[in-house]
C-alpha cells in the first residue's frame, strides 16, 4: 500500500482516533481492497488503519500460488466500525478467503496494547476517496448492512452453487426432463437445456427484498391492469409496506447496497436487482408525488451512481438492452409533472458547480426542459448520463470483463 502525505500531527490524532482493523497471515500478492481503493499485498501487509468510523467494504482476490498472475473470484463484506474499534481477523489458508470469526477478547487487547509497535505494518485509509465512498453509501445503515448480507457475511463474485437433485440416480433425471448421461447434444441450446437445475449453497447468498413480479391486485380489471402495468406506484407501495413499513427511506439504502455490490463485488445478480428496483422506483409516477423526499434523495443517488458506471460496462448497456437510457426517460417524465416544493425540499438537492459537470452541447437536454421541482439535479442526472454514453461510444464494441460470474 503505497504512503499517503498526511500532516504528521492529523495522522497522528487519526491514528488513535480512527478504527483499525487487523488481517493476520494474508498472502503475499493478494488483492486486498477497502471501499474505493485496492492494493496488492505485500510481505509486511497486516491490516488497515486511520479508518472513519461507519460502514466499509473490504474485498479481495487470492492469487494462484503456483501463477500469481492467476487472480481468483473477489470477495468482500461489509464491517461497521466504531471510533477507536480495532478489528482482529486472520487468514484462512485452506479455504482461501478471511475468516471472519471474532478474535477472542484477550487478543484483542493484546493487540490494541501493542497497536502503535504494528503501526508499520498497516497501511492508512485512503481519505482522498472518502467524500466518493460516503456519496455511495450515506443511506446504508447498519441495520441495512445485517437485513441483506449473507448469513456467511462473505459476498462473493459469484455465489457457490449446488445441484436441486443429487443426480445419482436415472429417476433424478427424469425428473427434471434430462436425457441419459452420455446422450449427444444436438444442439447449443439443447446443452443448456441438459443443465441441472442449481441452487446457491444455503447461507451464501445476498437476501434482496423480494420484488413483485405481478404489478397489479389480484382481481384488477383490463382497465386496472393497463394503468397499473404502466405506473407501477401499487408494485412499489407493497414492497414498501412488505419490506420498509417503518422508513420508506431505507429502500434506498438497499438500492446502494446493489450498487456496491455490484460494482466493488463483481455481483452481477446485485447488479440485476439494482436494475429491477431501479426500474420499480423510477417508474411510479403516484408514488412520486406521495414519497418527495425520497424522490428527492433517489435523484442525488443517480448523480453519484452514474458516475461510477464503468464506460466499457455502460457499453453493454447500450447495445444490448438501453435499460438505463429508457427508465430514466420515464423518471424525468414524470418527475416533469411533480409540483414544485418548498425552498426547504429544494435545498435538499445537491447543487453542482459548472466545472463539476461533463459539458454537453445544450441540444443533447435544454435547460428548460428541466422539470419543475427538481430543476437542477435532473440536470445534472442527464448530463452524466449523456457524458457515460459518450464515453461508451468511443470504446471498441467488446464484451464487458467488469462482471463476469465466476465461481468461487
Amino acid at each position: 500500500m503505497a504512503a499517503m502525505q498526511m500532516d504528521p500531527e492529523l495522522a497522528r490524532r487519526l491514528f488513535f482516533e480512527g478504527a483499525t482493523v487487523v488481517i493476520l497471515n494474508m498472502p503475499k500478492g493478494t488483492e486486498f481492497g477497502i471501499d474505493y481503493n485496492s492494493w496488492e499485498v505485500g510481505p509486511k501487509f497486516r491490516g488497515v488503519k486511520m479508518i472513519p468510523p461507519g460502514i466499509h467494504f473490504l474485498h479481495y482476490s487470492s492469487v494462484d500460488k503456483a501463477n500469481p498472475r492467476e487472480v481468483g473470484p473477489r470477495m468482500g463484506f461489509f464491517l461497521n466500525l466504531q471510533q477507536r474499534g480495532l478489528k482482529v481477523l486472520r487468514w484462512d489458508a485452506a479455504r482461501e478467503e478471511i475468516d471472519l470469526s471474532p478474535a477472542p477478547e484477550a487478543e484483542v487487547e493484546a493487540m490494541r496494547a501493542n497497536l502503535q509497535e504494528l503501526d508499520q505494518f498497516l497501511g492508512p485509509y485512503p481519505y482522498a476517496t472518502l467524500k466518493k465512498w460516503i456519496s455511495l453509501t450515506n443511506f446504508i445503515s447498519e441495520a441495512t448492512v445485517e437485513r441483506l448480507q449473507p448469513e456467511s457475511r462473505q459476498i462473493c463474485a459469484f455465489s457457490e452453487v449446488l445441484p436441486v437433485l443429487s443426480m445419482k440416480h436415472t429417476k433424478d433425471r427424469v425428473g427434471q426432463n434430462l436425457p441419459r448421461c452420455g446422450t449427444e447434444c444436438k444442439s447449443y441450446q439443447e446443452g443448456l437445456a441438459r443443465l441441472p437445475e442449481m441452487k446457491p449453497r444455503a447461507g451464501t447468498e445476498i437476501r434482496f427484498s423480494e420484488l413483485p413480479t405481478q404489478m397489479f391486485p389480484a382481481g384488477a380489471t383490463p382497465a386496472e391492469i393497463t394503468r397499473h402495468s404502466m405506473d407501477l406506484s401499487y408494485a412499489l407501495e407493497t414492497v414498501l409496506s412488505k419490506q420498509f413499513p417503518c422508513s420508506p427511506q431505507d429502500v434506498l439504502g438497499e438500492l446502494q447496497f446493489a450498487f456496491v455490490c455490484f460494482l466493488l463485488g463483481n455481483v452481477y445478480e446485485a447488479f440485476e436487482h439494482w436494475k429491477r428496483l431501479l426500474n420499480l422506483l423510477c417508474r411510479s409516477e403516484e408514488a412520486m408525488m406521495k414519497h418527495h423526499t425520497l424522490y428527492v434523495n433517489l435523484i442525488s443517488i443517480l448523480y453519484h451512481q452514474l458516475g461510477e458506471i464503468p464506460a466499457d460496462f455502460f457499453v453493454d448497456i447500450v447495445s444490448q438492452d438501453n435499460f438505463l437510457t429508457s427508465t430514466l426517460q420515464v423518471f424525468f417524465s414524470s418527475a416533469r409533472k411533480s409540483p414544485a416544493r418548498s425552498c426547504k425540499d429544494e435545498a435538499r438537492i445537491p447543487s453542482f458547480t459548472s466545472n463539476q459537470v461533463p459539458s454537453v452541447p445544450e441540444r443533447l437536454f435544454p435547460i428548460s426542459q428541466a422539470p419543475c421541482g427538481f430543476p437542477v439535479s435532473l440536470v445534472m442526472v442527464l448530463t452524466q448520463l449523456n457524458s457515460t454514453r459518450a464515453l461508451g461510444r468511443d470504446l471498441p464494441q467488446q464484451q464487458s470483463t467488469s462482471f463476469q460470474k465466476r465461481s468461487c
